[in-house]
């Protein structure tokens, strides 16, 4: 009697994957049959509930696949399961360590696949999963509910930005980090945030305080984690979308075309729709506004606290638990976040001291990180100490090439940021070794002559200053910055747009038989509103020449413009300043005033500002490959905004000259810069390349001459055998069909 029944519930087991597609056809006709499947599992649910440990294999694989069918069909009959999510939930917090690990994996898939049906939300699917990873010991677990995690969070803001859920689940984070900073539970908050900011689901600045308080944690683990995701976050998330724009593209023509000449399928014709539709979507994509996302590190609420804290927590304390590499890593975000927010924290540099000299490991990060946390507001009475330092110990006649390349370049790098802390005497004494036989100190010294060519020239000697130093010097145009001193706002390269319009201004005289000096209209572009430019008033007085502003003690700012009018001295007297204006003609103008002419009598529209940002790729294209980029009036430390610097930077040609790399190594040192040379090829193999991708065939003759050696060998012999007739014969039909245009006759008669 008992196996009758066992064999009747392995009969019932077995058909519920058929009776679960019934079901989800017609619910009503088989409600019955679904009561009765949900009666097994509720007896089976009370009998594991009641002792989980000492469940048998058979009670236990008839609960899975009975918790399987049951969350498959839990939408046709929400009233009969409204417990059953609970009942999963209770089943899984309560007994996830001594669950089986097959039945422990489809409560999780039956969870999710409850979202999945909006059963359940994903705030209790998150609150259930997340307590769980946090907790268990089970490596295999961990691993699944951290994909689950990531998964519905990146569906629920798929769509829209689910502002709720997202809050929710940061403030769970920063919770969790914040309550105990000596365990190393917040590395799953630090791999959950750093995930759904790399994918771009987070950029808030709630997130990068999430990470804030992970960098200010006990824990060794936690606080590199924090402190690599403000180093190297942004990066992995300009990657990622670089691999997601860089996808192969769907080429709709080869699809069109092998849908024609192929055979006609179901399958196939799902693929063509699939790539169409992947195409469309792509497409979509392009057209939509870019995010616009910020770094982490402009993020912060308080980046000098953080700073502080962070300095005074790792590095200064001499409790500290972190080795040199992880105090190294710390060390980078500080003199990051100095050098970027123009942070002052005095005791930074006096804690480099110790650290500036050839014996101290992994030096040149060290050099690296000092030039980082300079900037124009640090005094130069705290950085001169340190120049000097590293002159005298990395940079004299005794010292290895790449040690004295390694320091001449760091002070390169500090001074680019504070010109004033270097002195005269050091500087000229530092050029001198521009005649050195080893290329890399030679290169240093010199890269650290042309800085100062432009930053402080009159600290030279006349004899190293160059010809358009000395120049600006006569003329008085390169005066010395003075400590504080910032440079007067303007926009970047406008002065290349204005010469580009003079220019084209020019050849519209021209091409009119005008005189290069003649007035003529606007362009036809800039006076259409189609091409986004702003009609210029040619009625107006004022519209062709400058016009001189009187200085503020003579200006009277008035709300009545009949007060204006009732002033003739005044008036007269401006009269008199712009004839004088007129009649003092410049042979040359000013630096700020040609800078400053286009800004000041025209709005720059959208086609303005394009053109200006091809002009700029343009000129840094040019500066690039002349060498030349002080010339093209881009400052000596325009580079050191947000980039960061690296030990490699500092180390230079050093290691190159020391013979530490390969010769593979030189070749894509020298081939760096020649990136958009392609590989020479010849025209019949970009031919080939070309029909390849375009999903073209090859001719007869290539496949004849690629042809299997022992199938022509039947036709050699064949050959060797003809008669003179039938060689005859055959050169004849090979001359008439080339001549009739092959078999088919496509050229005719």
């Amino acid at each position: 009697m008992v196996k009758r029944k066992l064999g009747a519930l392995e009969k019932v087991e077995a058909d519920l994957p058929n009776l679960q597609h019934k079901i989800r056809r017609d619910p009503k006709s088989y409600i019955e049959d679904f009561r009765a499947q949900h009666y097994q599992y509720e007896s089976h649910r009370e009998i594991f509930m009641a002792a989980p440990t000492s469940a048998t294999d058979t009670g236990i694989i008839s609960l899975r696949d009975l918790i399987d069918f049951m969350s498959h069909v839990a939408d046709c009959y929400p009233d009969i399961l409204k417990d059953f999510p609970q009942q999963l939930i209770d089943m899984l917090i309560q007994h996830h360590l001594v669950l089986e690990p097959e039945l422990r994996e489809k409560l999780v898939g039956s969870l999710v696949l409850l979202r999945k049906k909006e059963i359940i939300d994903s705030s209790t699917l998150l609150h259930t999963l997340f307590p769980i990873l946090i907790s268990t010991p089970s490596k295999t677990l961990r691993a699944l509910l951290f994909q689950k995690i990531l998964s519905d969070i990146r569906s629920s803001n798929a769509k829209s930005t689910n502002h709720k859920l997202n809050r929710t689940m940061q403030t769970v984070l920063f919770n969790l980090v914040t309550s105990d900073r000596t365990s190393s539970k917040p590395l799953w908050a630090i791999k959950i945030t750093r995930e759904l900011w790399k994918r771009q689901i987070w950029t808030d600045a709630k997130a990068v305080e999430v990470m804030k308080e992970a960098s200010l944690s006990e824990k060794e683990k936690v606080i590199v984690g924090g402190v690599r995701f403000f180093l190297g976050g942004d990066k992995e998330r300009e990657e990622a979308e670089d691999e997601s724009s860089d996808e192969e593209a769907v080429d709709i023509g080869r699809v069109k075309h092998q849908l024609g000449i192929n055979k006609k399928t179901k399958k196939k014709s799902r693929l063509a729709e699939k790539a169409m539709a992947a195409h469309k979507k792509k497409e979509r994509k392009k057209h939509q506004p870019h995010a616009l996302n910020f770094s982490a590190l402009h993020l912060l609420h308080d980046p000098q606290g953080f700073a502080e804290n962070l300095f005074s927590k790792h590095l200064q304390n001499s409790r500290s638990k972190l080795n040199l590499e992880q105090k190294l890593l710390v060390l980078q975000l500080v003199s990051r976040l100095v050098g970027l927010h123009k942070l002052h924290i005095m005791s930074l540099y006096s804690y480099f001291q110790k650290f500036l000299t050839p014996r101290q490991p992994s030096v040149t990060s060290f050099l690296a990180s000092l030039a980082q946390a300079t900037h124009d507001l640090v005094p130069p009475d705290v950085l001169e100490p340190l120049i000097q330092k590293i002159a005298n110990e990395f940079v004299s006649e005794a010292s290895a090439g790449q040690v004295a390349t390694a320091g001449l370049n760091a002070i390169r790098e500090v001074c680019a940021r504070q010109p004033l802390a270097m002195n005269e005497t050091l500087l000229q004494d530092l050029v001198m070794y521009k005649k050195s036989k080893d290329k890399g100190v030679m290169m240093a010294s010199k890269g650290l002559l042309s800085l100062y060519r432009d930053v402080g020239a009159s600290m030279l000697k006349k004899r190293d200053r160059g010809k358009e130093a000395a120049m600006s010097l006569r003329a008085g145009d390169k005066e010395k910055r003075r400590f504080g001193e910032q440079e007067v706002g303007g926009i970047e390269g406008l002065e290349l747009l204005e010469k580009w319009k003079e220019e084209e201004r020019r050849k519209r005289r021209e091409e009119k038989g005008l005189p290069s000096d003649a007035e003529d209209d606007e362009d036809e572009d800039e006076n259409n509103w189609d091409a986004w430019n702003v009609e210029d008033d040619e009625d107006s007085d004022d519209s062709g020449d400058w016009i001189n502003v009187q200085s503020d003690a003579e200006i009277d700012i008035s709300d009545s413009e009949d007060e204006g009018k009732n002033r003739p001295a005044k008036k007269a007297k401006s009269d008199e300043e712009e004839a004088k204006a007129k009649s003092a003609t410049p042979s040359e103008p000013s630096a700020e005033t040609a800078f400053s002419k286009l800004a000041t009598t025209r709005i720059l529209t959208p086609a303005d500002l394009a053109k200006l940002a091809e002009l700029r790729a343009q000129a840094s294209v040019d500066a690039a490959v002349s060498g030349k980029s002080r010339r093209a009036g881009q400052p000596a430390s325009a580079r050191h905004n947000d980039d960061p610097l690296t030990a490699e930077e500092i180390e230079g040609l050093a290691a190159l000259s020391a013979g530490k790399a390969t010769r593979e190594e030189r070749i894509a040192h020298a081939r760096e810069g020649k990136l958009d040379r392609s590989e020479h090829k010849s025209k019949e193999a970009k031919r080939r390349e070309r029909k390849q991708e375009q999903g073209k065939s090859t001719t007869n003759k290539e496949k004849a001459r690629r042809k299997n050696f022992l199938m022509t060998l039947g036709k050699a012999k064949s050959k060797n055998k003809r008669s003179l007739v039938e060689t005859r014969a055959v050169l004849k039909a090979h001359h008439d069909r080339s001549k009739r245009g092959g078999k088919r006759g496509n050229i005719g008669n």
